[in-house]
């Protein structure tokens, strides 16, 4: 009776527990996922540098699902505030002639990419977030075809992303641009370092790469007159710091660790294959928006798997 008893009290089941007749007691739940800046950190890693770090204890709300989809539509209304925001911003220094228009587009050309990859972790770690943020390119992509087309006319924008005014151009680099945004977010989003360091070499380096080579490329690439060895040693240069900022900004809030000294080697040698890529005589066949990034892409794929 006794140990009848002893099985069927709560408090003594603990003490008196036998393996070999009864089933071990279900595991504990997995830790909840945060809703904020609390990385999901895939089971098996693509990349052999990086290793998993221990997911931090939180709080879910009893309503997580109803939590992550509020949490996800407020970081993506503040992505669009904060992109229109921006081209507003530099088309207002245009029209008062404090910056130049072809370097306010450039600007934007290089903040909007960084700043909408720097702004991932405020979305949920719902499996859903990753196209949530890709809405914000989405929907640009369609404003971009849509006055491409010209079918509606918004001035602003020619001016924001466009060299000569003309609405045709934006259904290339811009729409080029937009896409891979998209792409990157959907794909790679928060669990590679391969997106984020396509984005850095798209954005920064070849938005550096323009401004600097316009303004000192007078010494031009013996196999390409049109790029400059300026324009491709600052493309190099940014495109390699902004890479490693933003790979050490995702390692830094945890969502994944690397062993630097063979990162910065392995982003050191993207850097140069995207670099020598933007170089090529090939901009009438290809544009920069789609060689740099899918350049970028395969490089860090290769460089951080074998």
């Amino acid at each position: 009776m006794s140990l009848s008893l002893s099985f069927t009290n709560p408090i003594l089941t603990r003490h008196l527990y036998s393996a070999a007749f009864f089933p071990p007691p279900p595991p504990p739940p997995p830790p909840s996922r945060s809703l904020f800046l609390s990385p999901h950190i895939p089971p098996n890693s693509r990349f052999h540098i990086l290793y998993r770090v221990p997911q931090r204890a939180t709080v879910l709300p009893a309503n997580a699902a109803t939590a992550s989809i509020f949490q996800d539509t407020a970081a993506t209304a503040a992505i669009f505030a904060g992109a229109y925001a921006l081209i507003f911003g530099f088309d207002t220094l245009t029209q008062k002639e404090l910056i130049q228009q072809s370097l306010s587009r450039k600007l934007v050309h290089i903040l909007s990419g960084i700043l909408f990859a720097i702004s991932w972790p405020i979305f949920s770690n719902a499996g859903e977030a990753r196209y949530f943020a890709s809405l914000v390119p989405l929907v640009n992509s369609l404003r971009l075809v849509i006055h491409g087309l010209s079918l509606a006319d918004d001035q602003s924008l020619l001016k924001s992303v466009t060299r000569q005014g003309n609405p045709k151009e934006l259904l290339r680099g811009p729409l080029y641009y937009v896409v891979m945004l998209m792409f990157c977010a959907v794909v790679f989003w928060r669990e590679s370092p391969v997106g984020l360091i396509a984005l850095g070499m798209m954005c920064g380096g070849d938005g550096f790469a323009d401004i600097m080579g316009r303004q000192f490329g007078s010494s031009k690439i013996p196999y390409n007159q049109s790029k400059s060895w300026v324009g491709s040693i600052s493309m190099f240069v940014s495109g390699f710091f902004i890479s490693i900022g933003m790979v050490w900004y995702y390692s830094a809030l945890g969502y994944f660790q690397l062993d630097w000294g063979d990162t910065v080697n392995r982003v050191a040698l993207v850097s140069l294959v995207a670099t020598v890529v933007e170089s090529l005589p090939i901009s009438n066949l290809i544009d920069d928006n789609i060689s740099v990034p899918l350049s970028s892409m395969l490089a860090a794929y290769f460089t951080f798997t074998l």
